[in-house]
């Protein structure tokens, strides 16, 4: 019996149906994960796990966070425990019966080593069966026959880079998270965490937050007029675009007479290139730019993916590779709902030439659509996410747009004026994604000396703007730029930040305890909210792939420079306790009491141990309401326009934060206390 072994029950269902020919039978129960048919008189059986089969864990006598000091975690053991032990005893069950194995996971880091976690258990109860290693990148038909045609072996560099992220991000999160827990006396459920990767990353949001609060903004004046030529209408700014006096800009704008002359215009044509290929980073931060979540976004380009629709993924790459067949994939996709057509429009142009970006790695190529798609098939943000991903492609292999823009020169009574019109004239690539494409702005046609007449005339007076907060997908591209996490992690760890309520909101807004967490980590161990130890420790493991480096090696220089930020901090250990506990004090101050004007903040009922709003000046006031009992819960810095009670945000693993105020009995309760709506399961973030 041959026995293939996936990294998902999906994708288990896939490669049976795609090498049986459509004969492949679900064996088992409804939880069961495996598929049979027959190959050339022999029996073959795909079996699906759920990703990783083993984790990385402390022995027992580690396990107590009271008794133990976080410094003995460093050089402590580190022990594999069964993941899914239902799975792992089905996959030792076939894995002795089987003359042959393949491993079919995921090719990248997280993949190999799940795969060699695999080989491993196999191993404990058939030792002599050949284990080999089919590759590929999507799961078609072509992909996934060539790869079982051409199977290699396991690449051991870098399933022994994954397990080195693995390990260190263990040593690194245990021991940063009890300190910072243990000092600030926050345990069990209330823990505080801190890691090599998410503490950067934090200090990125907290570090921009501090600019915001400091800035100061400066007060200008602009000046703008509604002009008319014949029956058109357009808009013109005086050339100094921002005045900082009044009285300046008050002097121009009483000069403003009923007409004025165009003294000149000028037109220019400018070339908007293509996009490059999508890979993981840029893929995730155009799905954002949709107000889709980057960890949403990623959950469904994988079961996308699992189903056949899309390429892998999780890619760095965006040079598509010699070998994929452009035609082809147009060809894939050419009965799809509103992109078929598209690409039946690229087909017919004849020779297809696609761009590149910067970035070329030969383990997968860019991410790109693989199957017809029926939009009656799929969810809407399934649809939403393949269609993106199809349209990129296409825009790939399409031409520049074209765009004009003009600028004309107004005199108004000796006032200097200038308007500015910009539209598009060659649509290009815009054609087939059209998600960049802003609004034209086109002016009248105009020309030296012609007469415009004043139709409306305004002085605005503005502040400066502070920097602006980072989205999930700006944050994304800051993290991929400075060497933080991976195409595979980055989103995750983003998603981290929330559900553990240091962020919150769209931009992303550290909370108090966020803030108090990572400033004390920065003036106390900088180490830890720099990025450039992260990235360093990124280049090593990238070394272990190359087989430059020893998984030994790095790992053990990733103890040593933990020991040393240990040093540090218990050193500063006072100091640190108490800066994260006086800022902690911000995220339970909910807002003013209505009725005394006194502070309500989060408070726990002695008998009951349920959580509830308070006033801080009891026994005087005694005015309380109810909390939600789970998630997080932090303060909005607003009031409900209708009842005047504070407003929060609950922040609930899993689930969409949610928003309320405070007053039971407020007549906007029915619509804001309630949940957001159950969402489809292929919509729904997947547990792992």
């Amino acid at each position: 019996m041959k026995l293939i072994v996936t990294e998902k029950n999906q994708t288990a269902k896939r490669i049976a149906e795609i090498l049986s020919g459509g004969t492949a039978k679900h064996e088992g129960g409804p939880r069961s994960t495996v598929y049979s048919y027959d190959e050339n008189g022999g029996e073959v059986k795909s079996v699906g796990m759920r990703g990783h089969v083993l984790q990385v864990d402390f022995p027992e006598e580690y396990r107590s966070w009271q008794e133990v000091e976080p410094r003995s975690l460093i050089d402590a053991e580190i022990i594999k425990t069964p993941k899914e032990k239902m799975l792992i005893n089905t996959l030792k069950r076939l894995a002795k019966q089987a003359d042959e194995v393949v491993i079919a996971t995921d090719y990248d880091r997280e993949g190999e080593l799940i795969g060699s976690d695999i080989r491993d258990l196999i191993r404990e109860v058939n030792p002599e069966a050949p284990i080999t290693r089919a590759r590929f990148s999507a799961l078609t038909s072509k992909e996934i026959n060539d790869a079982f045609n051409e199977l290699g072996m396991l690449d051991e560099n870098l399933a022994r880079a994954g397990e080195a992220r693995q390990d260190i991000d263990l040593i690194w999160g245990a021991a940063l998270t009890r300190f910072i827990s243990l000092a600030s006396n926050r345990l069990w459920q209330k823990f505080l965490s801190a890691g090599r990767v998410q503490s950067p990353t934090l200090a990125l949001l907290v570090d921009r937050e501090a600019e915001i609060r400091a800035f100061v903004p400066e007060d200008f004046w602009q000046v703008k007029v509604t002009l008319s030529h014949g029956p058109d209408q357009f808009t013109a700014r005086h050339k100094t675009d921002r005045f900082t006096e009044e009285a300046a800009a008050r002097r121009a704008f009483d000069r403003i007479g009923s007409e004025g002359k165009v003294t000149d215009v000028k037109t220019r044509e400018r070339t908007l290139n293509p996009p490059a290929p999508f890979n993981t980073t840029a893929f995730l931060t155009a799905a954002s730019s949709l107000r889709v979540p980057p960890a949403r976004a990623m959950d469904v380009a994988e079961s996308l993916y699992s189903r056949g629709f899309i390429s892998y993924p999780r890619v760095d790459n965006t040079v598509y590779p010699e070998s994929l067949e452009l035609d082809g994939v147009l060809r894939a996709i050419e009965g799809s709902d509103v992109v078929g057509p598209l690409a039946a429009e690229l087909l017919a142009k004849g020779e297809l030439k696609a761009t590149r970006g910067k970035k070329f790695s030969t383990d997968h190529p860019p991410i790109y659509p693989t199957g017809t798609a029926r939009r009656s098939a799929l969810s809407d943000l399934e649809w939403k996410i393949y269609e993106l991903i199809a349209r990129r492609f296409m825009a790939t292999l399409s031409e520049a747009a074209m765009a004009r823009s003009t600028r004309v020169d107004v005199d108004l009574s000796g006032e200097p004026f200038v308007a500015r019109g910009d539209v598009i004239v060659s649509e290009g690539f815009l054609h087939y994604y059209p998600y960049p494409r802003k609004k034209d702005d086109e002016l009248p046609a105009l020309s030296e000396g012609d007469t415009v007449n004043v139709v409306d005339k305004d002085l605005e007076a503005k502040q400066t703007q502070p920097p602006a907060r980072y989205t999930e997908g700006v944050l994304i591209q800051k993290m991929e730029d400075l060497g933080l996490g991976t195409k595979s992690t980055r989103h995750n760890i983003i998603q981290s930040l929330v559900e553990r309520g240091y962020v919150y909101g769209s931009p992303l807004k550290p909370s108090e305890t966020g803030i108090a967490v990572s400033k004390a980590l920065e003036r106390h161990a900088t180490m830890v909210t720099s990025p450039d130890m992260t990235s360093e420790l990124e280049r090593d493991m990238d070394a272990i792939v190359d087989g430059k480096q020893t998984f030994e090696v790095v790992v053990d220089r990733s103890r040593e420079v933990l020991g040393k930020v240990l040093d540090v901090m218990e050193d500063k250990k006072e100091e640190i306790s108490s800066e994260i506990k006086e800022g902690m004090r911000g995220d339970t101050v909910l807002g003013s009491c209505p009725d005394c004007e006194g502070e309500l903040s989060i408070k726990t009922a002695k008998k009951s141990g349920k959580r509830f709003a308070g006033c801080r000046n009891y026994p005087d006031c005694t005015r309380t309401y109810p909390l939600p009992q789970r998630g997080g819960i932090m303060p909005m810095g607003e009031t409900c326009e209708e009842c005047g009670t504070p407003r929060i945000r609950v922040v609930t693993k899993g689930r969409r934060p949610w928003e309320l105020c405070l007053d039971p009995d407020c007549p906007t309760k029915p619509k804001r206390e309630a949940p957001p709506a159950q969402e489809k399961e292929s919509d729904a973030p997947k547990a792992e």
